[in-house]
């Protein structure tokens, strides 16, 4: 079955789109303003009006840095549902932060003088043009949803008097960005109950293997307590698929802790974030524009070494100079790593006798053990990560049958391919390679994929070529 299109690129696009022009225009605005208006002449200079290049270079540099402080504050999410009056309070805070840092940027820049009256007209322009681009940008959203594009599917698992409110709630509120198909209940609801108008689904049994068939993004929780261990199969099925749960909360103490435990609140129902989408659509894009950028500077660099080692590959022993196999990535799809051979040619059919990552493997050849050590036969996984198989951080790949071993037998296993499997991850640069435990692994593979950012993979290639040398 194909994958859905994402919802949550659009918005995002558009909201970095309008930001940048905002704050170009508003560099353009101050310049203009205090350099050929009259509006400033009772301030002499004290050398020649200042070229406007210079004013524009320093956009190009300042733009990014804003976005990026921007996008540390979740401003270009979709489905944010901010009102605008707590949107103009946010846009204030941040753009005052990002002019301390462009007022730092500038003290340090020596090369130019930039104009102090410039910067507090730039901040009185950003916040005016950032806020007017976010009215459009809400407008265009609404207008988006209202004639039913760019809607999450969602559903209700659930059909007590929680169940009820949510629905009651939400389901005429396309504004919000969801389009409810109906709900999941071991009983369909009766016709005086605000959820009989939804379409049922069918019980919570049956709900993992509908959640994929309709393309559910969202699941919306609220069952009794009674409900818990179904509800608990439920996303123990549901692992390796990215639908978001969010459970509605029945302590008042959690209520009052969302920092803690990852709430969210939609039209005043507060829900607790049980499972989340790894990355949004720009998140995978950023991702994958890094693996690009990085593997083809490696292939490049790395091209002397690989002809050597092929080489003494070669001189070494029999067979061919790489080695292929089938693992398991993104989506549960297969896909064939390739890595320096360094073991006899045919050992691999020997693997499920050998088992996963064992010390001193008597297979390998000489080379082979030197290329180990040193985690040089992993270089060419450049390349399947280059074509997209693979990332350069990730959960590492695993051959089939142990994946339909580990499957069965380790919980939250297949979550590990929410995500592309990766060259080196958060595990292994905590040491938790070869035979190490399989279950500990999993928790820092799930902790990986549940706070990804390009920064956390930057900090884990960085804490893997410290463990290189």
């Amino acid at each position: 079955m194909a994958r859905p299109r994402r919802n949550d690129f659009l918005i995002p696009t558009l909201g970095v789109l309008f930001d940048s022009i905002a704050i170009e225009c508003a560099f353009l605005l101050a310049y203009w303003i205090r350099f050929k208006t009259s509006f400033f002449t009772f301030l002499p200079l004290n050398e020649s009006t200042p070229p406007l290049d210079a004013y524009v270079f320093g956009s190009f540099v300042v733009i990014p840095v804003w976005l990026l402080i921007f996008n540390s504050r979740k401003m270009y999410g979709a489905r944010r549902n901010v009102a605008l009056s707590d949107e103009f309070f946010t846009v204030l805070k941040l753009v005052t932060l990002a002019m301390l840092v462009v007022m730092s940027m500038a003290f340090f820049y020596r090369a130019f003088s930039y104009s102090r009256i410039v910067f507090g007209l730039l901040w009185g322009f950003s916040i005016t043009l950032i806020f007017l681009g976010r009215v459009v940008l809400y407008r265009i959203e609404k207008a988006l949803y209202r004639s039913g594009r760019e809607l999450r599917n969602a559903v209700i698992i659930g059909s007590n008097d929680t169940a009820n409110r949510i629905y009651e709630s939400l389901h005429n509120h396309p504004m919000l960005g969801y389009r409810f198909i109906g709900y999941f209940a071991d009983q369909e609801n009766t016709d005086d109950l605000p959820l009989a108008q939804a379409a049922y689904l069918g019980t919570l049994k049956e709900a993992p293997s509908k959640l994929s068939h309709e393309h559910v993004e969202l699941a919306l929780i609220a069952v009794n307590n009674d409900d818990h261990p179904k509800l608990y199969n439920i996303i123990q099925e549901c692992e390796g698929k990215n639908i978001e749960f969010m459970m509605v909360p029945d302590i008042l103490e959690i209520m009052a802790s969302p920092d803690k435990v990852g709430m969210k609140e939609i039209e005043g129902i507060p829900f607790i974030k049980i499972k989340g989408v790894p990355m949004t659509t720009w998140g995978r894009i950023m991702k994958r524009a890094f693996d690009i950028v990085i593997s083809s500077l490696l292939l490049v660099i790395s091209s002397p070494i690989f002809v050597l080692i092929a080489a003494l590959i070669k001189l070494g022993s029999k067979g061919p100079v790489l080695f292929r196999q089938e693992r398991i990535g993104i989506d549960g799809k297969q896909f064939e790593m390739v890595k320096f051979r360094s073991m006899k040619t045919g050992s691999e059919h020997f693997d499920e006798e050998a088992g996963l990552g064992i010390s001193n493997d008597p297979r390998q050849t000489r080379v082979g053990r030197i290329l180990r050590k040193a985690s040089l036969d992993e270089l060419p996984q450049l390349i399947n990560v280059f074509k997209g198989q693979m990332s350069l951080v990730g959960p590492r790949p695993e051959r089939p049958y142990f994946v339909e071993q580990f499957s069965r037998l380790v919980p939250k296993y297949l979550d590990r391919h929410r995500v592309k499997t990766g060259m080196t991850g958060w595990a292994q640069v905590n040491g938790l390679r070869g035979n190490s435990s399989l279950e500990e692994r999993i928790k820092y593979d799930i902790y990986y994929i549940e706070n990804w950012s390009l920064w956390f993979d930057i900090k884990i290639l960085l804490k893997t070529i410290r463990a290189l040398f």
